[in-house]
């Protein structure tokens, strides 16, 4: 396994002021460079874009996952469990409506592992999850 470098990551829009306050108050993640039309946030040490582009934030497939519905288009960020729980009580605090409520998938399988889906205002779906044994991130 090689060692994690940060990865970039653009995604369309419908409001700026709508993207800074989901994911700069409610996720927590600082705000780098911006102008008119993209701000770049840092989530979880990674730079993630919003891009103002409202015709690109159509609705999006979804994929049957352990019982769910996953929405085939989304980003995320493997959290540890704590962390991750952190942010499932937080989000639901908040009265985030989760696409997929958090909950532990694959029970019992090498894949096992804490997940919970929710988008953004423009329609972006995000996962966040956390595995108990990182080491098995890519098992089969």
């Amino acid at each position: 396994m090689t060692a994690l470098c940060p990865f970039h990551l653009a995604f369309p829009v419908d409001d700026l002021t709508a993207a800074r306050v989901f994911y700069g108050d409610l996720l927590g993640c600082s705000e780098g460079r911006s102008s008119p039309d993209w701000v770049d946030f840092d989530f979880y040490g990674h730079q993630i874009v919003a891009h103002l582009a409202p015709h690109e934030t159509e609705a999006v497939s979804a994929n049957a996952v352990d019982g769910h519905d996953v929405p085939v288009r989304h980003f995320g960020v493997i959290l540890s469990m704590e962390a991750w729980q952190v942010a499932a009580d937080k989000l639901t605090a908040a009265g985030i409506d989760f696409v997929i409520k958090p909950y532990v998938r694959f029970k019992g399988e090498p894949g096992e592992q804490a997940t919970m889906f929710f988008k953004d205002p423009s329609g972006n779906a995000i996962e966040m999850k956390a595995f108990a044994d990182i080491g098995k991130l890519f098992a089969k």
